[in-house]
């Protein structure tokens, strides 16, 4: 017989509490039966795990069902109101915040508008404010808040700050993480806002079914994510995707004449009613993004390229011009999609990275 070593007991605990954990995430509400049943282990190691997780409030007994004859099952159901988190985009117009239960479901937005030219300490400001009101306007305490993960255009590195930044005055230097962790005094994190739209793609959206994806951000500025393998590619310092820094690219350029003497919504708007000009103009800017995402694609030779920002309700008079430009470009092009969250996308891919903190540090899977 195998004796435990010093160790080996709180080790089993652990991988039963995942275990248990895991599945009742997934069945939403299970009796002791069928957790036992899904997990393989023994009912009394089932009913220790869930009473030990009851205490700590991540999960709650459930009323039994009605109409059973003889003693009524335990049931059991995951507290998706145990904690919250936030994701939020900042952005070179403006601020997009969600708040998230455990569970993914977001039960708030909130918006904000900010100068293209603010401060980094106006905009910062009007970040913290647009959260706030998302979390206050919702009825969610505070404390019970136990991550925030905020997008924004640029390089950003591990830690969470901005190490490089065109787009945005002031912004290049910027401890993002570490300031939106004073927020509500938790833990917080920060990333390139194209990167947490890919993401949002891959786990809810356009990109659910594709591994290697490239994720094209179109709107206020251009900027470009990376998935293969289903995982998303950042790079050594954060900078893979961000080939609209080559000047040579046409990125930035495109993005101003597109605006030249009107919005971009007005001229997207005008070629939705077949302007000559206004279709023109749409035209040579989806060629100058091809000609980014083709080089993206002939590197990566992806399953799938999305389409996502503020420009994609749009819709064919974009995406129609970019499918032809890459077709001229590309060896082999791939499946072309829109996105499925337009501009809410980097607040729904922060979203999800702080539920991958959560999940790994806090509920521990």
């Amino acid at each position: 017989m195998t004796e435990l070593r010093p160790g080996d007991a709180s080790l089993l605990r652990k991988m039963n509490t995942q275990v248990t954990l895991r599945a009742l995430r997934r069945e939403g509400v299970a009796t002791l039966t069928q957790l036992g049943r899904v997990t393989g282990l023994s009912r009394q190691t089932v009913e220790a795990v869930l009473d030990a997780l009851r205490e700590r409030g991540y999960v709650r007994e459930m009323p039994p069902d009605e109409g059973v004859m003889g003693r009524p099952a335990r049931r059991f159901g995951f507290r998706a109101d145990a904690g919250y988190v936030v994701g939020v985009e900042v952005g070179g117009d403006g601020i997009v915040a969600a708040l998230s239960d455990l569970n993914g479901d977001v039960i708030a937005w909130e918006r904000a508008g900010v100068s293209g030219d603010a401060a980094a300490h106006e905009r910062l400001e009007s970040a913290r404010r647009t959260v706030v009101a998302c979390v206050d306007g919702a009825g969610v305490a505070r404390r019970h808040v136990w991550a925030v993960a905020a997008g924004t255009p640029g390089i950003v590195d591990r830690t969470g700050r901005v190490s490089l930044s065109i787009a945005l005055p002031g912004w290049t230097g910027v401890d993002l993480a570490g300031l939106a962790g004073r927020w509500f005094g938790g833990t917080a994190l920060a990333a390139n806002d194209a990167n947490l739209a890919a993401l949002a793609e891959h786990w809810r959206g356009s990109a659910q079914h594709a591994s290697d994806v490239v994720y094209i951000l179109a709107g206020h500025r251009a900027g470009a994510g990376v998935l293969i393998g289903g995982r998303l590619h950042a790079g050594r310092h954060g900078a893979a995707g961000e080939i609209g820094t080559l000047r040579q690219v046409g990125w930035e350029d495109a993005a101003r004449e597109l605006v030249k003497d009107a919005s971009a919504a007005e001229v997207l708007e005008a070629a939705l009613r077949g302007d000559r000009d206004a279709v023109r103009r749409v035209d040579r800017y989806a060629e100058n993004l091809a000609i980014g995402a083709s080089a993206l694609v002939l590197a990566v030779d992806p399953d799938l390229l999305v389409l996502g920002g503020g420009h994609t309700w749009a819709g064919d008079v974009l995406l129609d011009p970019l499918r032809r430009h890459l077709a001229e470009m590309c060896v082999s092009v791939p499946e072309v999609a829109v996105s499925t969250f337009g501009d809410e996308g980097v607040a729904l891919g922060a979203v999800r990275l702080a539920l991958d903190h959560v999940e790994r540090e806090v509920l521990g899977l």
